[in-house]
């Protein structure tokens, strides 16, 4: 079986947050938990996927770094002078 992106779950302070998904989407958090589940042995609900995933998917989007990078740049000061 290949190896999941998501595995254990971080244990974190979560902020309540309301979503409609497609049940495509539904689906297929259904049938990923029940890979982790098989994989690792820990029953996962579904919904707990989903922030895992969101921050899979912004670490490694290339476009969001370079948004992120500039917003959180230091202001002022600048560099050798």
């Amino acid at each position: 079986m290949p190896k999941l992106r998501i595995g254990a779950l971080p244990d974190d302070k979560p902020v309540k947050v309301t979503i409609e998904l497609p049940a495509s989407v539904h689906r297929d958090l259904v049938t990923y938990a029940e890979a982790v589940t098989r994989e690792s042995g820990q029953r996962i609900d579904p919904a707990k996927l989903i922030a895992p995933m969101l921050v899979r998917f912004m670490a490694t989007d290339r476009g969001f770094a370079r948004i992120r990078r500039a917003t959180h740049s230091p202001k002022g000061g600048g560099g050798d002078g």
